[in-house]
């Protein structure tokens, strides 16, 4: 036994604290401000722009190095702000929740923050209070601990002194002191949150998806650097243009895509929270439309908590009236009533009674009662009041009632008190004043069910309609779990018990997993085994939870989800947290999740297309010694010509399902499109480059004739030398190809959103007329910049040309046709034997 402390004075206090022995680290919290942005900042598609950037500031390209660094320093603002301001939500909202402690410091009771506790400090527990730290129960105390949030079993448990007092649990009855032994990090709560902080959040499938393509496209871009620079070299050009050349080939990589993901996302986290989700992780906007698994605890996720008044059942020649009346006034009269008492107040009416005595109840008792002017009343477990009953109970209606998962009670009365005048009705304690049970004659069965959450069962037939699977886990009896699940909707047959799994290898845990849906007396290992072997068997898990115990299922699943009124360490590793410990604000985040996931497929599309194509045309024009197709101006047309109707299109995408065969169907769509595209190009610029050659070649001009011609074009001032053949002929040429590629990518937005069937040679058509729409305000957008100066002449192209026109309006339609039956007669498919038929939707 442990006598009570008189507790630590103010100095010594303060003495342990500096000593490190403080209390603060066992508190839960999101990641810091530092962890943010270092995470944000130094992500792998910021990096890569950090890398370009530095290249092109050591080639003192500093206005293309300023475009790289700006869109990495962008992307990481963007997904930073959006970590922040759910960091400081969640934060005000923990701050709303936190309660003081109360502990003996010189003597006194003073309340402080849980954080300012230190090691040896004696703690007043009360019901209600939360245990912050770990250790024994002090001499005196006696009390009651829900230890739901560390254990799953809602059920409390009796504590005397000596007995361990865990941080996380919650003091639901009795009073007593604790001495605070482990604090901080060594906390019970603490050592969960700093297992749970080693594990790292998953990359989602498209984050992995895209970081292979990128790595891919600079692949394939530096081994075509190295060609065209060697070319270049051998050529004798000049160190200018190299740099050119560099800058060029460096916008190949798809800067816009990377600012479109962050953008996206943060916009998807900004909807996500209207719904009651705050998004911790910005991946996890998309990460949550992969689940096809979800796994919940029971007691604060699928249940509140409380408990509802389900069914009384009168006994022998008693009436329902009389049951429910008594059944009412004894829980309006009792003076510490507990979540059954809670019920049925809910439930009943009750009258005021004169109470002589009171039993409050307590778990090692197992039954609560009052003396009253009225009679003598227990209410009970059934085999607890059984040795005590005049008459036998009807066990089958029990066993029926507590296999449907219910609380079964028993209302008895003293059987002396029918014969007995009002002052002789029985007592409920011996001559010692221990609490003892007269004789006592059942009135009635008292079902009692624990309450759903009111959105649930709507909650698991949105989730069973899009293929999602639920598994429960929970630390409470397995019928119970069961009984409680088939309620809300989910699919249970015989679950199964942690026991069981315990000495499984993976394969019979797989097993065991794959066919059950509820899982009772489930430890915290037990959890965290379950999410593993889901994710063996190739499923994408989300784990809900709200206690302590959940902690290492949460971070250990590819997405983790924690109840706002659920644990600090809970909401610390999760990567949203339901605001409004709403279970129904999931299906609305999946939802968000898949349009942003397919739009940004849609965008994938279109930048790959583009990238390919352009890098093709490079490659061919410049082999075969026609001059260098683009200016580093030129390549910023790209930002308009994809990047602009890629943000559109990611927003406006639908909430599909995701592509399990995305990286296939994309080189099914990529390859055709980007042969075909550059072999157009090249034509298109080929034939412009050869038509000025040709000029000068025939003698049909006169240079003057066609230096003044250039000059109405390009508004530059000419003069006639070497060099004037090779130079008007490239912008010219340049001026085709930047035209065509403009127009041929809004073209390939038809294709990929077609609004008729003319478009619909690679998926079907669709409803929605905005694509179309964007289509055309780009046409005329673009086809302004070709006619007002001051745009043409940034952009390096000439104006109005007649050559230019001639050319590029026969290869756009030409290129369409092609585009058109190699795509609806899947000739790229057939050519590599490839089975997959065209998508549906994209």
């Amino acid at each position: 036994m442990l006598a009570p402390a008189d507790g630590l004075t103010g100095a010594e206090a303060e003495a342990r604290r500096r000593r490190g022995e403080g209390n603060a680290a066992a508190q839960g919290g999101s990641r810091s401000y530092g962890e943010i942005l270092r995470t944000n900042v130094f992500s792998f598609f910021n990096l890569i722009l950090f890398v370009i950037g530095a290249a092109l500031l050591a080639l003192e390209r500093y206005s293309d190095a300023l475009i790289s660094v700006g869109l990495g320093l962008i992307n990481a603002v963007i997904s930073a702000a959006q970590e922040i301001r759910a960091k400081r939500k969640l934060d005000r909202l923990q701050l709303l929740d936190r309660t003081g402690v109360l502990v003996i410091r010189d003597g006194q009771e003073l309340e402080i923050s849980p954080e300012l506790v230190v090691r040896g400090d004696v703690l007043r527990v009360r019901p209600g209070d939360q245990i912050v730290v770990d250790g024994p129960l002090l001499d005196g105390g006696r009390l009651e601990a829900d230890e739901s949030l560390l254990t799953g079993e809602s059920d409390p448990v009796v504590k005397h002194p000596g007995d361990e007092l865990r941080s996380g649990s919650l003091c639901v009855a009795g009073d007593g002191h604790q001495q605070a032994r482990d604090v901080g990090a060594h906390s019970y709560a603490g050592r969960l949150t700093a297992e749970a902080r080693r594990s790292t959040t998953d990359k989602t499938p498209l984050q992995r998806r895209i970081e292979f393509i990128v790595r891919l496209v600079m692949a394939l871009t530096a081994l075509m650097s190295g060609a065209i620079l060697a070319q270049t070299a051998i050529e004798g050009f000049s160190l200018l243009r190299v740099v050119q050349i560099t800058a060029v080939l460096s916008g190949l990589v798809p800067y816009g895509l990377f600012f479109l993901i962050a953008l996206a996302y943060t916009a998807g986290a900004v909807r996500i929270a209207r719904h009651g989700a705050l998004v911790q992780q910005v991946n996890a906007v998309e990460s949550v439309s992969n689940v096809d698994v979800v796994c919940t605890d029971k007691t604060g996720t699928l249940t509140t908590g409380q408990l509802t008044l389900e069914e009384i059942v009168p006994i022998g020649d008693h009436e329902y009236a009389e049951a429910a009346a008594a059944l009412g006034s004894l829980a309006h009269n009792a003076t510490t009533p507990n979540l059954t008492a809670l019920a049925l107040v809910a439930a009943l009416p009750g009258d005021v009674w004169e109470v002589r005595d009171e039993v409050p109840f307590s778990s090692s008792l197992r039954w609560s009662g009052l003396v009253t002017d009225e009679g003598t009343w227990v209410l009970g477990a059934p085999d607890a009041l059984a040795p005590r009953l005049r008459k036998p109970l009807p066990a089958a209606d029990v066993t029926e009632r507590t296999g449907l998962g219910l609380r079964v009670l028993l209302l008895a009365r003293a059987e002396s008190d029918k014969a007995s005048p009002r002052d002789a009705v029985a007592g409920l304690r011996d001559a010692q004043g221990h609490p003892e049970l007269p004789m006592l004659v059942p009135v009635a069965l008292v079902a009692l069910a624990d309450e759903l959450r009111a959105e649930v069962v709507d909650t698991v037939r949105r989730f069973t309609d899009e293929g999602v699977s639920l598994k429960v886990l929970s630390g409470d009896d397995p019928r119970t779990v069961a009984a409680i699940a088939r309620r809300a909707g989910i699919d249970a047959d015989e679950p199964v018990a942690g026991a069981a799994l315990d000495d499984l290898d993976d394969n019979a845990l797989d097993a065991i997993v794959a066919r059950t849906a509820v899982f009772g007396r489930v430890a915290p290992e037990h959890k965290e085994r379950i999410v593993r072997s889901l994710r063996r068997q190739g499923h994408y898990v989300a784990m809900i939870g709200d206690g302590v115990n959940d902690a290492r299922a949460l971070k250990q699943a590819h997405i983790g989800v924690a109840m706002r009124s659920g644990s600090a360490v809970t909401k610390d590793v999760a990567d949203i947290v339901l605001v409004e410990d709403s279970f129904a604000a999931l299906p609305p985040a999946q939802q968000e999740g898949r349009k942003i996931i397919n739009g940004i497929g849609i965008s994938l599309y279109v930048f790959l297309a583009r990238v390919v194509s352009q890098g093709l045309v490079i490659l061919t024009v410049t082999m075969l010694g026609l001059g260098f197709p683009y200016s580093p101006t030129q390549v910023g047309l790209t930002m308009f010509t994809v990047g602009v109707p890629t943000v559109f299109l990611t927003f406006w995408a639908k909430p599909t399902k995701p592509d399990p065969c995305m990286l296939r169907n994309l080189v099914r769509f990529v390859v055709p499109v980007s042969i075909v595209t550059a072999t157009f190009g090249a034509a298109v610029y080929t034939a412009l480059y050869e038509i000025v050659i040709a000029g000068f070649s025939s003698g049909r001009r006169t240079p003057h004739q066609i230096i003044e011609e250039f000059e109405s074009y390009t508004g530059l001032t000419y003069g006639i030398d070497a060099d004037f053949t090779t130079a008007s002929a490239t912008i010219l040429a340049q001026t085709g190809l930047s035209t065509f590629f403009c127009f041929a990518s809004f073209g390939l937005i038809l294709f990929l959103a077609p609004r008729s069937r003319f478009f619909a040679a690679w998926t079907t058509p669709t409803k929605d007329t905005r694509p179309a729409l964007l289509v055309l305000g780009l046409c005329i957008v673009f086809s302004a910049v070709l006619f007002i100066p001051v745009l043409w002449q940034y952009f390096g192209l000439t104006g109005p040309s007649r050559p230019v026109f001639l050319v590029v309006v026969p290869a756009l339609l030409l290129w369409y046709g092609t585009l058109t039956v190699v795509l609806r007669y899947q000739l790229f498919d057939r050519l590599l034997a490839l089975d997959t038929p065209g998508p549906e939707t994209h």
